[in-house]
This record gives C-alpha cells, sequence and structure tokens, in this order.
C-alpha cells in the first residue's frame, strides 16, 4: 500500500500544476453536489405542493386546506422578499408580512377596512387638528386636490402630509399610494368606499395613506398664522381700493372664472410682490404710498365669491383682496453713486471686525447710494461694493469706511460715524476675517499656529 502512494507523491511532485488542478477539480464537484442538494430540499414534493397552493389563491381565489402548503408557501413568499426581484411598485410590496396574510386578503377587504378604522380612531377623530372627511376617487390627469404635492417612498406619515399642507395654509390635505401628499382648497372629485382606501402608511403602519388612485382626505384646523398663507402666497388683507389705482398697481387684467391661484400666478409671472383681487379684475404692483397697506379693512367688506373658486373671496370694485407672492420686492437692490459730487466726508469709522463691512451692506440697501473706502479691498468690490474703487476723496460715496485712529487721518473727514463692538468679539472677527476672508472662519490651524497649544487672545 505504501509504495502506491509513494508513487503518487513522486508523480505530482515532478508535475505540480496537475496535483493542483485535480484538487480544484475535487472542490468543483463538491460545490456542485452541495448546491444540487439544496434543490432537491427545496423542489421535493412538499414544495411542489406550496407553489401549487400559491397559483391557486391567486388565479381561481381558491385556499388549501393544508397546513404544510401554506407554511411553505410563506416561506417562498419571504425567499422572494429577500431576492432582488420586484413584482410590482414598490409602494405597492409589504415588508415583514407572511403567506397567511396574503392568502386571507385576495378579493378580501375586510380585515383591511377594520386596520383603518383603528388606525384612524386614535388619530384623526380625537386630534383636534384635522378630521377624516372621506375615501375619495383621485384621477392622474385631473386631480381631486390641485395645490402642491409632494412624495416620500420611506417616511411618509398622515401628520407630516397634514403638517405640510397647514403650513401652506391648504384647507385640505390628502394621501395616496401610501407615500404621496396632495393638498388644496378644494376637494375636485366624487367619493369612493372605504375599503379601497387600503394602503398603509410607509413611515408608520398603524394608518392607512390612501390606495392606488384613491385618497384619503383630511379636512385641516389652521392656525392662525398657516390661515394666512395660501399655497406660495400670503395674505395680507382687505383693503380699500387706492385713489389713482393705475399709479398705485400698474399692471392689471381681466381674468375669466377669477381664482387667487390665477391672479397670483400671473403677477408672480409679471414678478410683481403683490396680487389684489377685484371681481374679476387682477392688479398687480409692490406696495408704495399710494398704496401701503397700513390701513386694513374689515375682511368681511371684501367677501365676495371669486367666479372660479366657491369657497374664495375675489373682493370687488371697492375693496381688494391682497396676497403676497413668491417675488422678493428688489427696488431697494439697485445702487448708484451720488448725483453730484460731496465736499462733506463721513466716514464710517471702527476697529476691524467691528461690523464696518455689514454695516455699509445695510446702509446702501437703505439709501440706494454706493459707500466708499479708504483701502481698495478686490474681494468686496467683486461682491458689489462698487465704492470700493473709487478714491476715497471721490465725493461721490454717502460714507466712507475706515480704520485708521491718527490724527491726521481724523482730521481728513468733515463728520463721522463711530461703531462700537465688544473687543472680544472684533478681535475674533478680524482674525476669522484675516484668515478666511470676510464671511469665511479661520483653521484649527491657523489658531495653533506653529506651537502646539492654541492660541489666546494675547497672541492674536
Amino acid at each position: 500500500m505504501a509504495k502506491p502512494l509513494l508513487r503518487i507523491q513522486r508523480y505530482f511532485c515532478r508535475k505540480p500544476i496537475r496535483f493542483f488542478s485535480l484538487i480544484l477539480l475535487y472542490l468543483t464537484a463538491g460545490s456542485l453536489v452541495f448546491l444540487h442538494s439544496g434543490f432537491v430540499g427545496d423542489s421535493g414534493p412538499g414544495g411542489r405542493v406550496g407553489r401549487d397552493s400559491v397559483v391557486a389563491s391567486e388565479g381561481g381565489g381558491r385556499a388549501s386546506s393544508d397546513t404544510r402548503g401554506l407554511g411553505l408557501m410563506s416561506r417562498v413568499f419571504k425567499e422572494t422578499r429577500k431576492s432582488g426581484r420586484r413584482f410590482g411598485p414598490r409602494w405597492m410590496r409589504k415588508s415583514g408580512q407572511g403567506g397567511h396574510d396574503t392568502v386571507g386578503r385576495v378579493g378580501d377587504y375586510t380585515s383591511t377596512w377594520n386596520r383603518a378604522l383603528k388606525g384612524r380612531n386614535a388619530k384623526d377623530m380625537d386630534d383636534g387638528r384635522a378630521k377624516y372627511i372621506g375615501c375619495y376617487i383621485d384621477d392622474t390627469q385631473k386631480r381631486a386636490l390641485r395645490g402642491v404635492s409632494f412624495f416620500d417612498y420611506k417616511k411618509m406619515t398622515v401628520f407630516r402630509c397634514q403638517d405640510n399642507c397647514a403650513e401652506r395654509g391648504y384647507m385640505y390635505a390628502g394621501l395616496e399610494f401610501g407615500a404621496e401628499c396632495f393638498c388644496g382648497h378644494k376637494i375636485q372629485a366624487p367619493n369612493a368606499s372605504e375599503s379601497e382606501c387600503n394602503m398603509e402608511c410607509k413611515g408608520e403602519r398603524s394608518n392607512m395613506c390612501g390606495g392606488a388612485n384613491r385618497l384619503s382626505i383630511y379636512r385641516l384646523e389652521l392656525s392662525q398664522e398657516s390661515a394666512r398663507r395660501y399655497g406660495n402666497a400670503i395674505f395680507k388683507g382687505c383693503f380699500h381700493r387706492p385713489d389713482n389705482v393705475t399709479a398705485a398697481l400698474p399692471f392689471s387684467a381681466v381674468i375669466q372664472n377669477m381664482s387667487v391661484d390665477k391672479c397670483v400666478d400671473m403677477c408672480t409671472e409679471k414678478e410683481k410682490s403683490l396680487a389684489a383681487l377685484a371681481g374679476e379684475q387682477c392688479y398687480c404692483g409692490f406696495p408704495t404710498p399710494l398704496f401701503s397697506l397700513h390701513e386694513l379693512e374689515d375682511e368681511d367688506m371684501c367677501l365676495h365669491r371669486c367666479p372660479g373658486e366657491e369657497f374664495e373671496s375675489c373682493g370687488n370694485d371697492k375693496f381688494f383682496v391682497v396676497y403676497q407672492t413668491q417675488v422678493q420686492d428688489n427696488r431697494c437692490m439697485d445702487r448708484h453713486f451720488l448725483p453730484a459730487r460731496t465736499k462733506q466726508l463721513v466716514a464710517l469709522a471702527s476697529f476691524p471686525g467691528a461690523g464696518n463691512t455689514w454695516a455699509r451692506h445695510l446702509i446702501e440697501l437703505a439709501t440706494g447710494f454706493y459707500t466708499g473706502s479708504y483701502y481698495f479691498d478686490g474681494s468686496l468690490y467683486n461682491k458689489g461694493f462698487k465704492g470700493e474703487r473709487d478714491h476715497w476723496r471721490s465725493g461721490r460715496t454717502i460714507c466712507i469706511k475706515t480704520h485708521e485712529s491718527g490724527r491726521k487721518e481724523i482730521d481728513a473727514f468733515d463728520s463721522s460715524i463711530v461703531m462700537i463692538r465688544n473687543p472680544y468679539k472684533a478681535l475674533m472677527a478680524e482674525f476669522n476675517r484675516k484668515y478666511g476672508g470676510h464671511v469665511g472662519f479661520a483653521s484649527q490651524a491657523h489658531w495653533r499656529g506653529k506651537g502646539k497649544e492654541p492660541k489666546t487672545l494675547g497672541h492674536i
């Protein structure tokens, strides 16, 4: 026996490549046998019964009474979820649910409806913040709620949808497909059976969030602040028609089937910050002394139903309903040099880091005129401080930034605005500006310097 083994050993010593090839073939064969045994265990008679039970329950609605078959069917569903395959939209799939529940729910929504009622009782009926209205049909071509919408296929909850719609001033919030939220001021669709709103919310399994093309709709109890909003517009109030409406609100148009949305959208497109509704007339403009929005009228004076929306007020010829659009009023952003050179030089004096540049920004916005500087800072010039490039004695700027403290420099100005800040904060701000720029911060390496210990105010 020893001689044959010795011969084999000598053979493989002379041919090592054949030795390793034989080992590789052996391992491959063992792996195939192991995999085959695994497949045989799943595809035996019991496995076939399980799969047949699934097909029967889906196709003909017949559920097998074989308990072993049901157990294997549950196993099949679990293995399907572990794989990367998807047999429908993501929001239609349920995690952590066995095969028993799947069979019981085929063609039967009674258990789902009971769970929906249990989920709503605690959240909606006793909430006081929102009231459940019902299940409604939703059409992708013609939405039941036509305001803003957003989706979250992982964390959608009833509260989150209600909160987002209430924050924008909408009267209704609706949830669909377990993950989609729609807002609106009016429900424009018929009711559906409550059993059709049978999808659990992705972020909370205890509540229902609509169904396939079905909305679970809630009526919101808006806070006073939220009630002042209408979608992306802010309700400013009811105001008397200005004496010179053409000068106060220069752009206007007659809109058929007038609604708040139509007037606000038109004024937004015209880049005006105010939308004023007067019956079928829509006016757009900016707040001016002719229409300052300082004298509010009783809102009952503006109660006049919009032709296009039953639940909205569109004002009338004498009293306007006014909304503020999303358009920013940029009239104060325009800045110029002084129209005539001045001989009076005004210094804006401060210690470095006291907020001189920020004060310049505010002065320019408030007056519409550029400020100058005793120095030239190219980074500030590139950021819009055009007075940086002018010589500080040019007389074209409303005031001049300076950090100088010498007698000669002080006497060069006729008057001054002195800025004083907490010395500690001023030192910190100046150190950050030196190493991080006007809107940046010094890094930890700058604070530590060359030594190992952090710098203190004594080292700055």
